[in-house]
């Protein structure tokens, strides 16, 4: 089974004449253990294609279903038990509650599904040692750089049984080096048998993925196979 299927997805914002469509018939499907990338310029759509498959926000018309259940057709109560259980979130804006420490943050989405503390605690740790932030547990957001940020965003949608993983631009504050290092944090729980879609800018971290799409102005213009994968493009010998 997909754990991600977008059927003939449109977005349409306002009404009559002044009505802007954000997505056009967009249709997507991810596999377990396939990291899918989308690429395209501002304005094409990336942002509003997650808002839909994370179930932030609902289509105008057509179709979102992850792992079996149609999100467009959820209550409000059973759509935000299926977010904390089965979808992870990596923000641009990161989203994270500064009157909790690192580890309190990432340890959040299992304490409000039912996790006892020590527990929820003993895994946010676990998570945060994936993206080499286990010394700054106890630290509040706004003791981090942007960077360490962006990686506690990261260990919060990666902690737990996540099986579906929405990225958007998760490597936008950080350096190259730690960038890398992020993606083959994503790389692994995809090998490991999630599901994701990494949007991105940047040919060198689409090339983590199995597959790209194209968008533009709402609509899928382009698939793509595998590109290069990211080791050649690092050393130099890719096409």
């Amino acid at each position: 089974m997909n754990v991600l299927e977008i059927r003939n997805a449109f977005r349409r914002h306002g009404t009559g004449d002044a009505a802007v469509t954000a997505l056009g018939g967009v249709s997507i499907a991810v596999r377990p253990g396939e990291l899918v990338g989308v690429m395209g310029p501002s304005g094409s759509g990336k942002s509003t294609l997650l808002n839909l498959a994370g179930g932030l926000d609902r289509p105008t018309q057509g179709e979102v279903w992850v792992e079996g259940e149609r999100l467009d057709t959820l209550d409000r109560g059973r759509l935000a038990a299926l977010r904390r259980r089965s979808i992870g979130y990596v923000f641009q804006h990161l989203n994270l509650l500064p009157g909790l420490t690192t580890v309190e943050n990432v340890a959040l989405p299992l304490e409000l599904d039912g996790s006892s503390v020590r527990q929820a605690r003993r895994r946010a740790a676990a998570a945060l040692s994936e993206v080499g932030m286990t010394d700054l547990a106890k630290r509040f957001p706004d003791e981090l750089s942007g960077g360490q940020q962006q990686r506690v965003a990261i260990a919060r949608a990666l902690i737990g049984r996540r099986r579906l993983v929405l990225a958007d631009e998760p490597t936008g504050a950080l350096d190259s080096q730690t960038g890398e290092a992020v993606l083959r944090v994503l790389r692994a729980r995809v090998d490991a048998g999630a599901a994701a879609i990494l949007v991105t800018h940047e040919a060198r971290h689409a090339a983590w993925a199995d597959r790209v799409v194209f968008m533009q102005d709402g609509v899928v213009t382009a698939r793509s196979g595998p590109l290069d994968r990211p080791e050649r493009l690092l050393d130099g010998t890719a096409r």
